[in-house]
């Protein structure tokens, strides 16, 4: 009698796309992609990480890719990038509307709306694929001009999808006790451009300010969702302060792949100690 051998378990992979590292990574917005990559690892899928920079082929398929990261540059880096950005649209465009999941931060936040009006008053364009667009800070608020910095915190305006998915599949005191029941964003902040979502049933912020600035000093909204992106303010590194959403751009990533991990592999980690960092970075002034 021949003995049936088993088949091995194929592997999950993940390929993640780090727009500009180079020009776009202010305030460790590497440990961005540090994050992801370990929280990936440890629950045993492989991350292939490919860096775009301005010699990059203008024909790369960015759709064939899981996660992208646009970091945070300062005006003079974002003036730099934005031409070769902006000839990037239509593939970007056709990522976005396939379902790529991508994280930007700060610039890259405002390089995918409508424009960035600089402190000079030079309006550089974005892709316009976010109906967001961002002032120099005092021209709508009226406010004298000056930087929004410091700690930030902000409450998500509706759960993660890996939340939802998760209070179906697990006990309500394991779900209580782990990272995913947090429904809060900590980092840090430091910009001089006002965003203003035009709000829609498609688009809306990410989360309300607890303390601090966010997008502007009118609304006390924080950072966007639209599809699967993900724009924000929060530097400091964000996603090492904030596990549940490492967590959530992986869970969108491998959905979008018709993949999932079971509940029992999201609660593999042992995130106690990131969640009392979680909750002693929402303590701070």
């Amino acid at each position: 009698m021949s003995q049936v051998q088993s088949i091995p378990k194929k592997k999950k992979r993940l390929r993640l796309l780090h727009f500009y590292p180079d020009l776009l990574n202010l305030y460790g917005d590497y440990g961005n992609i540090l994050a992801i990559q370990r929280r990936a690892e440890w629950r045993g899928i492989e991350v292939e990480i490919d860096n775009l920079d301005l010699n990059s082929p203008l024909d790369l398929n960015i759709k064939d890719y899981d996660i992208a990261f646009i970091g945070g540059g300062q005006d003079r880096q974002q003036v730099k990038v934005a031409d070769d950005f902006l000839a990037r649209k239509e593939k970007i465009a056709e990522a976005v509307n396939d379902g790529l999941v991508i994280l930007a931060i700060c610039g890259g936040y405002q390089l995918l709306g409508k424009y960035y009006e600089s402190s000079e008053g030079e309006q550089i364009p974005g892709l316009g694929i976010l109906d967001v667009e961002t002032q120099a800070q005092g021209r709508k608020s009226k406010e004298k001009q000056k930087r929004l910095i410091g700690n930030l915190s902000a409450k998500l305006k509706k759960p993660l999808k890996i939340q939802d998915y998760l209070q179906e599949k697990l006990d309500f005191i394991l779900y209580r006790d782990s990272i995913y029941a947090c429904d809060t964003l900590v980092g840090f902040e430091n910009h001089s451009g006002e965003t203003y979502i035009h709000a829609s049933e498609e688009i809306g912020a990410l989360a309300e300010v607890i303390q601090g600035n966010g997008n502007n000093l009118v609304d006390k909204q924080e950072g966007v969702l639209y599809k699967n992106i993900f724009g924000t303010y929060l530097h400091g590194s964000l996603l090492p302060k904030n596990p549940h959403l490492v967590d959530e751009l992986i869970f969108r990533a491998l959905d979008r792949r018709g993949e999932q991990l079971s509940a029992e592999e999201w609660l593999s980690l042992d995130d106690s100690f990131e969640l009392q960092a979680h909750k002693k970075a929402l303590s701070l002034r």
